[in-house]
């Protein structure tokens, strides 16, 4: 055998060893591989586990309390030590047995979830609601800035109030111009947002919003659409109505909490006072009740006025614009306001006349009975 010959031999030997080495290398790669996806496969198969809250623990068994309020009577693991009340563990979900502990917040960054604001709304900037406003001053506005008056004469101001009418009458924009004039905090809650966003959580929210209103006064709590968390009680038994009771007690339990004279005040908002619960209007928590109707001619005149101050109005026929307007809300009376402009933008006007107004008011009818066609 030639020197070439037995060169191209042992290059074929150490190339076929290297080439088998590699596919060993791979292979067991591979298995591994392999096995960690079956792990992984079989770890996604086990079901899911419950958080849920000790409430009380009695040598190597507790009472918990698991998201929808229900209470039980259950085992803890051996490798739990020393189970403290309040702390958040986690549940197997057939026996709902204690197995480990889990680390949650305990606190709700609630300022996440409500609108916290100074409010630019002066009682200049709101037409049609004098009765409403002088109400309003007296209940709200006097004792966040005159306290001293009500302890020399010895008599303790509402808590709160309760802001009721159809929709677009103004109580948002009372409110705000209220938390302006005593220049408080304004906090902005909407019930419906708290049950539906919240559940299991919405008593502890309105806790926690207390605790801020109290930190940041003098301060003001604006709960609208209350009617979603304080309506009439029945026997319910599905797990969202109790999330709702529960949410509707805790905020009973926060208006009889706090004494009147501290600087926090509550305005409740509704559509349908006719469906709330006597116990959130009962006196000692929002028993000042106060009608926002819709503006009679005065009123839609001050509303007019107010929205066109700054447009450039030509020649109007004011008592055929608001015989035209009557039965409008605030909101809609606005709406016309803007959209005029929108029509003399179309035409490149720069003036507002008598015709596009009528044609905004004829714009807004229509959208309206098509909302009402849509919705009921």
């Amino acid at each position: 055998m030639g020197a070439e010959e037995k060169l191209d031999k042992i290059s074929s030997s150490y190339f076929k060893t290297d080439y088998y080495e590699d596919k060993e290398t791979e292979n067991n790669n591979l298995k591994q591989t392999v096995s960690y996806l079956k792990e992984e496969l079989e770890r996604l198969k086990k079901p899911a586990l419950m958080v849920g809250e000790v409430l009380r623990v009695y040598d190597r068994q507790a009472v918990i309390r698991i998201p929808n309020g229900n209470r039980f009577y259950v085992n803890i693991s051996e490798d739990i030590k020393g189970l403290m009340m309040g702390e958040n563990v986690l549940l197997e979900q057939k026996n709902l047995n204690i197995i480990d502990r889990i680390d949650t917040p305990d606190d709700l960054d609630v300022e996440k979830f409500v609108i916290i604001e100074k409010p630019k709304i002066t009682w200049k900037e709101i037409g049609g609601l004098d009765s409403q406003i002088n109400e309003i001053k007296e209940v709200i506005e006097l004792p966040l800035l005159k306290p001293d008056s009500f302890r020399k004469v010895g008599i303790t101001p509402p808590k709160g109030l309760l802001l009721y009418g159809v929709p677009g009458t103004g109580k948002t924009l009372l409110a705000k111009a209220v938390a302006n004039s005593t220049n408080s905090t304004f906090i902005e809650i909407v019930g419906s947002e708290l049950v539906q966003k919240f559940i299991g959580e919405g008593a502890k929210l309105v806790k926690s919003i207390f605790e801020l209103a109290k930190k940041e006064a003098p301060s003001i709590i604006f709960i609208d659409e209350l009617d979603a968390i304080a309506s009439m009680r029945m026997e319910t038994g599905t797990s969202g109505e109790r999330e709702v009771q529960r949410t509707f007690m805790q905020l009973l339990a926060e208006l009889d909490g706090f004494k009147p004279l501290e600087n926090v005040k509550v305005i409740g908002c509704t559509n349908r006072c006719d469906i709330l619960d006597p116990a959130v209007v009962r006196p000692g928590r929002l028993d000042r009740l106060i009608e926002v109707p819709l503006p009679d001619k005065k009123g839609i005149d001050e509303i007019f006025n107010i929205h066109t101050r700054k447009m450039n109005l030509g020649k109007i026929n004011r008592e055929k614009i608001y015989k035209e307007m009557e039965n409008f809300s605030g909101a809609e009376i606005k709406a016309v306001c803007t959209e005029s402009g929108y029509f003399a933008i179309r035409n490149n006007k720069i003036k507002i006349t008598e015709e596009y107004i009528l044609k905004a008011i004829k714009k807004i009818k229509e959208e309206e009975e098509e909302n009402h066609c849509m919705f009921g």
